[in-house]
């Protein structure tokens, strides 16, 4: 998805979409080297989304393996 920054109002981004509406983004959401006409991509990191989950799935287990030591 691309989003095209149209303007900047104090902390939020006035940025259109890919069909042409215009949407609100907070700055913090954008890189900070971004200004007005710049096309922005964003896009989902498959790898490290897979590793966040097992990374979360090894802590819960852990956890889990923790409370039944305990009781």
């Amino acid at each position: 998805m691309r989003y095209i920054i149209d303007r900047f109002e104090d902390d939020m981004a006035a940025v259109e979409l890919g069909d042409g509406s215009m949407v609100s983004l907070p700055r913090a959401a954008l890189p900070p080297e971004a200004r007005e006409g710049d096309v922005v991509s964003v896009s989902v990191d498959s790898h490290e989304t897979a590793r966040r989950k097992g990374e979360l799935k090894s802590r819960v287990e852990k956890l889990f393996r923790q409370g039944q030591t305990n009781e």
